[in-house]
């Protein structure tokens, strides 16, 4: 799997991908396109198979009580996988790397398999985290 960590979260993210096994990962900073607008990104993405880790998940993926509705992944017919963590504005590193390593454990157990589906993975205010998996586009 080719994780691609958002220039919305810590480079570090990276750094744990590889160590956890994820040896192709690389980062939007790695690559030198920080500030690309998104939509410009996603050809990348698709062209490198590239699974996408973001905390911006609103644009790829759409609000959350309506994912797919909108969003850039919403209109695609296959792609890699996308990865959102979601907490309070301002998520600081600590709490990136928490939800990070739940996502890359259950990216493990799904044997590394996220084409066509979405991993939410979210702080919610009263501490629990919530995983969510579903399909994007809706099946």
């Amino acid at each position: 799997m080719n994780l691609f960590i958002d220039e919305c979260l810590s480079d570090e993210l990276t750094r744990m991908a590889i160590e956890r096994g994820q040896w192709n990962s690389t980062s939007v900073k790695r690559r030198g396109l920080q500030g690309m607008p998104d939509w410009k990104l996603l050809p990348i993405v698709l062209a490198e198979d590239l699974t996408l880790v973001t905390k911006n998940s609103i644009d790829f993926r759409g609000p959350a009580d309506a994912q797919g509705s909108k969003g850039l992944y919403a209109a695609l017919d296959l792609h890699a996988g996308l990865i959102c963590l979601n907490g309070p504005p301002g998520m600081d590193l600590d709490m990136q790397r928490d939800l990070f390593a739940i996502a890359l454990d259950k990216l493990a157990a799904l044997g590394d398999d996220l084409v066509n589906r979405v991993l939410d993975v979210t702080l919610e205010s009263d501490g629990d985290v919530i995983i969510r998996l579903y399909d994007l586009p809706k099946r």
